[in-house]
């Protein structure tokens, strides 16, 4: 990603920001608490709590049941918080969340008229990089074929096919599309992009991009590999649907590393069955956890995962985060907010 910062350096600007704010605000008013809420795992809103009380020691950061005031909180730090538990604070001005994805919180009528801010971490877009370059891999070094024939007890060599003569197709050039397509460039991979907009990469990078509908038909109609990162909007669920899947080239795979509703699940399996796809990696579902009855589970073309793409750091998001207050505590700018028009 271009001047991107290595987490050393985030890591330090930020709490740097974040110190300087607190001297700055030294003699002032008490601070207002900052409330964390949501629907953690066991054990995860501790490991947040202390991320988030090392990354900002001069706030007061309260679980929910900690709150004795509700109408002190001005911010609230949210993991897909239940709506109700929002509206019992009166004064909030600002909700930081600690996804990236934030489609939940701008469905909700709680918050249609508060700021959702949400997690734009570097750390994030590394990982989700990687993950995007592993399974490219598993996929371009045919691996599905491979453990087919394991437990077929077949011994069969398959044609290697070089990096630079397969095609990977990413839908979603953000952030997270953006590192994808560098770390799958120096892998020597030939890659393309579509966004709603078109997005230019420097011509060194050797990533062509495309836009609009007849740019997304021309780049699903050449792509090999197709992965999706694109966040979930009005505009963008069942996107990949059928109609789009028979653009793809016969033997073509799918990765959706976004959300499980930009992909129409009938239509992929009917693709999948008629073998006009080869394979299909899914990392997020239309239900999650995936129900039991699902039949993608055993589908022999398809690779389940649980949601492990890119999970959020932290450490890292901590820093993001104590930057953000920072920053409102010194000036009283919210920072950028989702784009309610747009869904992200």
């Amino acid at each position: 990603m271009k001047n991107e910062a290595s987490a050393a350096e985030t890591a330090t600007g930020l709490a740097g920001t974040a110190a300087d704010a607190g001297g700055a605000s030294g003699t002032r008013q008490p601070r207002s608490p900052l409330v964390l809420t949501g629907a953690f795992a066991p054990g995860e809103e501790a490991i947040w709590l202390d991320a988030l009380r090392r990354a900002m020691p001069e706030e007061r950061i309260l679980r929910l049941q900690e709150v004795a005031a509700p109408d002190e909180v001005e911010v609230a730090i949210v993991a897909n918080p239940d709506p109700a538990v929002v509206r019992r604070f009166p004064a909030l001005r600002w909700v930081q969340s600690l996804w990236a994805g934030v489609e939940k919180l701008v469905a909700e009528p709680a918050f249609a008229s508060l700021p959702v801010v949400r997690m734009i971490d570097p750390q994030l877009a590394r990982t989700m990089a990687e993950a995007v370059l592993a399974w490219t891999l598993y996929l371009h070094r045919d691996m599905p074929a491979y453990l087919a024939q394991q437990r077929a007890r077949q011994w069969r060599q398959l044609p290697y096919v070089a990096p630079a003569d397969r095609r990977v197709g990413l839908l979603g050039l953000g952030t997270l599309g953006e590192a994808a397509a560098h770390v799958l460039r120096q892998a020597g991979f030939s890659v393309q992009g579509w966004s709603r907009t078109l997005k230019r990469f420097d011509p060194q990078a050797g990533v062509a991009t495309f836009s609009g509908s007849d740019g997304l038909d021309e780049m699903v109609s050449r792509t090999d590999i197709l992965v999706c990162l694109l966040p979930l909007t009005r505009q963008t669920r069942h996107l990949v649907d059928g109609t789009l899947l028979r653009r793809l080239p016969a033997g073509a795979s799918v990765v959706n590393f976004g959300r499980g509703p930009l992909i129409r699940t009938s239509d992929l399996l009917a693709a999948l069955d008629a073998g006009r796809l080869a394979h299909a990696v899914l990392d997020v579902f239309d239900e999650e956890p995936l129900p039991q009855a699902s039949p993608l589970w055993l589908h022999p073309r398809v690779t389940v995962l649980p949601h492990i793409s890119a999970d959020t750091d932290p450490a890292t998001a901590s820093l993001i985060v104590a930057g953000n207050v920072a920053r409102w505590r010194h000036s009283g700018a919210i920072p950028p907010a989702v784009d309610r028009a747009r869904g992200y």
